[in-house]
């Protein structure tokens, strides 16, 4: 009986281990991901920006008779 409690002890001593391993994880990622969606906002940003002096260029050429 005492080495099925030692037994069990262990595993659930696995478990809170690996419960706190991938809450370690999941903090982790999620910073990623808002270091990313930011990433992904200033880029957008900036496409748009390129796309407006794009379009104010073509804008300035001639048309064609």
């Amino acid at each position: 009986m005492h080495a099925e409690l030692e037994t069990l002890e262990a595993k659930i001593r696995q478990v809170a281990e690996l419960c706190h391993a991938l809450r370690r994880e999941n903090i982790a990622l999620r910073q990623q991901l808002l270091g990313t969606q930011h990433d992904n906002k200033q880029l957008a940003t900036r496409l748009d920006a390129a796309k407006a002096r794009l379009q104010a260029l073509l804008d300035t050429l001639p048309e064609d008779a």
